[in-house]
């Protein structure tokens, strides 16, 4: 097993030869843009001792450079809280025990709807991480992930949450000094864009071709001329859309999803990564963040 905090990519100095056995709970996978293309790292954490704490260890697994051959992953049965470190009977949201679930601000209705925040306010579940993470900068963009969608998300989250998404592309519209804002503007323009992916068509690569951006938010300039939210809008010349590739081999034709609560031991070649989809052979894919929490052995 690797030690507290290491970075293990399964390879021999000659190249993918050695094999690697690590241990924890799964949290989302952590994700970078290189030279255009999505890297992902497989995160694995022992338990923190509370809420706030650093986990007691880490483990993460280079992903990208696993395409192509065999991963196993065991589910142990159990489950613990990704933000407290209690051990669990059940999970809920991105992987909390029903306390946290139900009290925590990385769980409020904001997270999911925007326009309810109160960071800007001095409200919220706990006022200090609102004004920490929602009474920051945000940015509005649109992207391609099986449409043209509209999202949401904290200035520093660029492009992070793009590549969670699985966008084949996106481009900042607008940006503003606090999350609510930001939900204003993206409720607004669900008139003329929907705001969620159609995950199998995104996994089959199925994505809309020939968007023109330009046209795409002049529709957005006019909808919004008059209001008080045209202001935040980005200039012309400023838009930048951002491309990204992802590690997949071989995409599925047909998508099967699986599980590790119907099926505890999963082993198969991993074909490629998108959004938080680790896809198998066989169009066989799975969604790491619906198991965040699980506690799990990997190995390559």
């Amino acid at each position: 097993m690797a030690t507290d905090g290491a970075c293990v990519d399964g390879r021999g100095s000659s190249g993918y030869d050695s094999a690697m056995t690590a241990e924890g709970l799964i949290v989302k996978m952590p994700v970078t843009l290189t030279n255009g293309t999505a890297r992902y790292r497989l995160r694995l954490e022992q338990p923190r001792p509370s809420a706030g704490a650093e986990p007691a260890g880490v483990e993460e697994i280079e992903l990208n450079d696993l395409v192509g051959h065999s991963l196993t992953v065991v589910h142990s049965g159990g489950y613990t809280c990704t933000r407290c470190g209690r051990a669990a009977s059940k999970l809920f949201g991105d992987g909390f025990c029903y306390p946290c679930f139900r009290d925590a601000p990385e769980a409020a209705e904001c997270i999911v709807k925007p326009e309810l925040c109160e960071a800007h306010l001095g409200g919220g579940r706990d006022p200090q991480w609102e004004q920490d993470h929602h009474n920051q900068p945000h940015v509005v963009y649109l992207a391609v992930t099986s449409a043209v969608k509209v999202g949401v998300t904290r200035s520093t989250q660029v492009p992070t949450r793009w590549i969670d998404q699985g966008a084949a592309w996106a481009v900042r519209i607008a940006r503003v000094p606090y999350r609510q804002l930001a939900g204003r503007i993206e409720v607004s323009l669900k008139a003329l864009f929907t705001d969620r992916t159609a995950w199998q068509r995104m996994l089959k690569g199925e994505t809309q071709e020939g968007v023109d951006i330009g046209a795409e938010v002049e529709k957005v300039r006019d909808y919004l001329a008059g209001t008080d939210l045209e202001q935040y809008l980005i200039g012309p010349d400023e838009l930048e859309r951002v491309d990204i590739a992802y590690p997949v081999r071989t995409a599925p034709v047909k998508v099967r999803s699986t599980g590790l609560q119907k099926a505890p031991v999963i082993t198969s070649t991993l074909e490629g990564i998108r959004g938080q989809y680790l896809i198998f052979e066989d169009g066989v894919v799975m969604n790491m963040r619906r198991h965040s929490g699980f506690v799990v052995q990997v190995r390559v």
